[in-house]
């Protein structure tokens, strides 16, 4: 009674990626039968439904034709070029002779026509068959045989027709039993399905973030991720200290940006695809003011939450330089930007210096800021607050008074006595640069 519906051919849904192959589901089991319901009907009716249904034994193919043109009718995927009609012709064929020959003979036949529909959910989830087009041609077939049941009833008897309403409740919990045991096996296979493209998701992801991925590797890259080969992409490192292992989807890129994320070790990373001819020269006319890498788009659009800090990395081009991005974008996260913050390390390049090479950065704010360091905490943090209020002034002691809420001439006395501890000079630019590292290597390596 029950046709089976689709066919061996796969049939593909637009703008996904391709499924995981069929032979690495591992079939699941059936269920066991539940008790079949008592029927209420008397001996004549039971006997009266196995007459009309031993007349549709002998019509199965002329209701195959039917049920068939049926379902291409009513449901479009029938239609499609991906189906193979000889296919659906006979799984249909085959599922209504289990299905008609268990009216028969219930009991030698349940379970062969439960294993029958318990296949075509198995075979059709597979295959990326549309569940609900399935039941949709499961549940064409069986009014087309319940309206022909009817019909050679009427055949046998005038009063047949309305002798079988007092089996039509068994008819139909064995079509309800059978799609649900359709239903079943698709979801089954479906989230087995589920999980190996997620897994292989997630080992592509991380491949091509550790740089492990090889460049066999891109075109399925592409498939599964969506990632061209020769796209223009950036790299963001998510660093959550309230929730360390927290999934980053509250993180928004926006501006329709597209990223895939992985999470590892209590960073969570996120390949973007910047799009199409994003970043890496001046727009037309524009110079370096109309300059925009892509990135720094990308860092506009960063919504990232309040506890979070985020690195983002220069724009690359190509999934072979998304290891090297990845990187930096580890280091733009090091730089500790503000919680909440997004660092760029394009804008961040001094401090990046000083967090990938970590000793020499101590180093130089020993040899730039030792006597500094040495003083009570109080002297000590007040000349700090100067000579970076100074530096972030660009050398203004006006300016710097300005940030720090004191005179220019209060701030010239402290400069002195910077010099006076150290000797060194801000009278000459590289000393002056050594200071503006050695202040950054201070910031960002004291625990």
């Amino acid at each position: 009674m029950h046709p089976v519906t689709g066919s061996r051919a796969s049939v593909p849904a637009m703008g996904r990626a391709p499924r995981p192959s069929a032979d690495r589901v591992r079939p699941p089991r059936m269920p066991a039968a539940r008790p079949p319901i008592r029927s209420r009907a008397d001996a004549e009716t039971v006997a009266l439904l196995h007459r009309a249904a031993r007349v549709l034994i002998e019509e199965v193919p002329r209701l195959t034709d039917r049920i068939v043109a049926l379902m291409k009718e009513r449901e479009p995927v029938y239609r499609s070029a991906a189906v193979d009609p000889h296919g659906v012709w006979r799984e249909v064929h085959d599922s209504l002779s289990h299905n008609v020959r268990s009216l028969v003979r219930p009991k030698e036949t349940r379970e062969s026509a439960r294993s029958c529909a318990w296949r075509i959910g198995t075979d059709r989830a597979a295959q990326g068959f549309p569940l609900d087009a399935l039941l949709h041609a499961y549940r064409i077939g069986c009014t087309v045989v319940w309206e022909q049941l009817l019909e050679a009833a009427s055949k046998d008897d005038p009063l047949g027709a309305q002798s079988l309403v007092h089996v039509a409740a068994d008819v139909w919990n064995f079509v309800d039993e059978h799609c649900t045991l359709v239903a079943r096996a698709y979801q089954e296979v479906e989230r087995q399905l589920s999980w190996h493209r997620e897994n292989r998701s997630r080992i592509i992801v991380a491949a091509l973030l550790d740089g492990t991925a090889r460049v066999s590797d891109f075109p399925e890259a592409e498939q599964v991720l969506g990632l061209p080969e020769q796209g223009r992409y950036a790299v963001v490192a998510l660093e959550d200290a309230e929730a360390p292992c927290r999934t980053p989807h509250p993180v928004e890129m926006g501006e329709g940006l597209r990223a895939v994320w992985h999470t590892a070790e209590g960073t969570a990373h996120a390949i973007v695809l910047l799009g199409e001819g994003e970043g890496g020269g001046d727009r037309e006319g524009g110079g370096d003011r109309d300059r925009d890498t892509g990135a720094e788009r990308l860092v506009r659009a960063l919504e990232v939450p309040p506890g979070a800090r985020a690195g983002v990395s220069p724009a690359v081009t190509g999934l072979a330089a998304v290891n090297t991005a990845r990187q930096l974008a580890d280091t733009a996260l090091r730089t500790r930007p503000a919680a909440g913050a997004v660092a760029l390390l394009e804008e961040r390049y001094p401090e990046a210096l000083v967090v990938s090479s970590p000793d020499l950065g101590t180093a130089l704010a020993e040899r730039m800021l030792g006597p500094v360091l040495a003083l009570e905490s109080a002297d000590r943090e007040m000349l700090l607050a100067t000579l970076a209020a100074w530096l972030e002034a660009g050398g203004s002691a006006r300016r710097a008074g300005g940030l720090l809420f004191c005179h220019r001439n209060t701030v010239l006395n402290r400069l002195r006595r910077y010099e006076q501890l150290t000797g060194r000079s801000l009278d000459h630019p590289r000393e002056v640069m050594e200071l503006s590292l050695a202040l950054s290597a201070h910031r960002l390596l004291t625990p």
